[in-house]
């Protein structure tokens, strides 16, 4: 089924994302069977979220105030003053945060960074990196900024979809078994998945 420009509008998609995601979908969606108005709308109320809307395709690390670097990471900082010098610097914070985790090297091998998340449902870590390389015979190990960009944000999502098996809730309509297993237990934005995937399956049964 061809995603096209007008479908992934009148799905919530703007214009300029709509035009430069809608053949990078097509292709994508094809490889894993991705191919109904339910599967479709599921697929893309899950990448709509994750990047808000096909706006996003890289982890945003920027943090100004270091008590927020706290809030969140907090199992990697002791406190506000611990996380100061990660401030305003997303590739330190992203080696201290994904360092010796999903596959990386320690913080000094500058994996973390390397390796943060990417793609329109993001991979994120080493090990991700080398599994996506390996299911999709492209080389994101030694070129990891290509996830960011349209075809393999896409392919990559794809690929994730098909490895967690999503197209079978999806045939089912269990949204939130597909949140789940993208998000984990966190659940968040459970609601605008659903809403995204209902605006998307108008679109694609029109």
């Amino acid at each position: 089924m061809t995603i096209t420009c007008d479908r992934l509008i009148a799905s919530g998609v703007a214009p300029t994302q709509a035009n430069a995601f809608a053949q990078p979908l097509t292709d994508a969606c094809a490889r894993f069977d991705i191919s109904t108005p339910a599967r479709i709308a599921a697929f893309l109320g899950q990448c709509m979220v994750e990047s808000d809307r096909l706006i996003h395709c890289e982890e945003n690390l920027f943090y100004s105030d270091p008590a927020r670097i706290f809030m969140v990471f907090p199992s990697h900082f002791t406190s506000a003053n611990d996380a100061a010098p990660y401030a305003k610097n997303p590739q330190k914070l992203a080696n201290r945060v994904y360092g010796t985790r999903l596959g990386n090297g320690d913080e000094l091998s500058g994996d973390g960074w390397r390796f943060r998340g990417r793609g329109l449902v993001q991979i994120t870590g080493r090990e991700r990196y080398t599994d996506a390389t390996v299911g999709l015979a492209r080389d994101y190990l030694n070129n990891p900024d290509a996830v960011a960009q349209p075809v393999d944000a896409c392919l990559t999502a794809a690929w994730f979809w098909s490895c967690i098996k999503a197209n079978l809730p999806a045939d089912a309509g269990d949204i939130d078994a597909i949140t789940r297993a993208v998000n984990g237990r966190a659940m968040l934005n459970a609601s605008l998945r659903r809403q995204y995937t209902q605006q998307a399956l108008a679109a694609f049964s029109a």
